[in-house]
């Protein structure tokens, strides 16, 4: 029984797999991690510590059959535009193709979002020549909606560069609001049909609290890190995200896409290990969360693995708390 997938246990341990991004495509469950090396290199605030080189793809039948590792689906030597660090990534499932959405420094080492191609869930992932225009930071996260509108939510603070990108262009020394002023929120850009390139100019999305002031950048227990995931429940969206020094997972909720988001709480309390990143997902009738913390490797960062575990609604729409264990 050994083989078999358990709640808050890690889904694999012959890898070390972190920021997974779990989607249902052709009745199975995928899971988009990324993949963390084994290696005693520098940890610092720029992340240079997660120096991740490819990408694996994970799939489970249910949750009472074995998790397959389909293998490497891409590596970093097959990107002609990057230079290092495949960070968090995603997928999605649009023009009867899947699409694999990845963040990666290029050469003049600041970070853009690429996007690889394949005619199956599991890969492997045949990458664009070079980045979406106009992208920059990490963590992307893909919404095909109802209408087949489909929106990417990326961003993430200090090593994910986002501070630096307050003007538009690339700031290398730019630093983040003052604590008292308006926190940086999350982008939102709609793709193209084609789901290669922005449809418009990326924007900020404002996350508020329940009278609609805007969460201020010294709020780090209800900020904006990294991290930005949305699905959908009773046609509302709901934007879940890393608050990063504070090691939470929370979510806001909003009638639209681009929001406004009102900010309504916690969904899961910190793990062991400092980074903490996650998705959203139905299947079979329930919902879940899947995240990532340290305990296959005894709390080093760097070397983390992905769990699941059930998530609840109330009948409000709010998201009961998972308390970690």
């Amino acid at each position: 029984m050994e083989n078999i997938t358990k709640p808050n246990k890690p889904i694999v341990n012959h890898i070390y797999t972190a920021d997974p991004s779990a989607h249902v495509f052709e009745g199975k469950l995928y899971i988009y991690p990324s993949h963390d090396l084994d290696h005693n290199g520098p940890s610092n605030d720029n992340g240079d510590q997660y120096a991740m080189e490819d990408y694996h793809v994970l799939s489970m039948d249910n949750f009472n059959s074995p998790c397959i590792d389909h293998g490497e689906v891409l590596h970093l030597r097959d990107i002609p535009w990057a230079k290092q660090q495949l960070w968090a990534p995603d997928a999605a499932y649009k023009n009867n193709t899947y699409y694999l959405f990845f963040p990666a420094r290029d050469k003049d080492n600041i970070f853009r979002i690429g996007v690889a191609t394949s005619t199956k869930p599991e890969g492997p992932f045949t990458p664009q020549d070079s980045y979406i225009p106009g992208s920059f930071s990490i963590d992307p996260a893909v919404l095909v909606d109802e209408d087949q509108k489909a929106y990417m939510y990326y961003g993430g603070l200090w090593g994910g560069q986002l501070e630096k990108w307050q003007t538009g262009t690339f700031v290398p020394d730019a630093e983040g609001p003052a604590e008292n002023e308006p926190a940086l929120g999350p982008i939102i850009a709609e793709l193209s049909e084609d789901m290669l390139t922005f449809k418009e100019k990326p924007q900020e999305i404002s996350i508020v609290d329940e009278d609609g002031n805007p969460i201020l950048a010294g709020d780090e227990e209800r900020r904006f890190f990294e991290g930005a995931w949305v699905h959908k429940y009773n046609g509302n969206y709901y934007l879940s995200y890393s608050t990063g020094t504070t090691h939470s997972i929370v979510y806001a909720i909003s009638e639209k896409p681009e929001g406004p988001y009102i900010y309504k709480g916690k969904i899961l309390t910190p793990v062991l290990g400092w980074t903490t990143h996650h998705s959203i997902v139905e299947f079979n009738d329930k919902w879940y969360l899947f995240y990532h913390d340290c305990s296959l490797s005894g709390g080093v960062n760097h070397k983390r693995s992905v769990k699941y575990s059930e998530l609840k609604y109330n009948e409000d729409g709010t998201i009961q708390t998972i308390e970690y264990k």
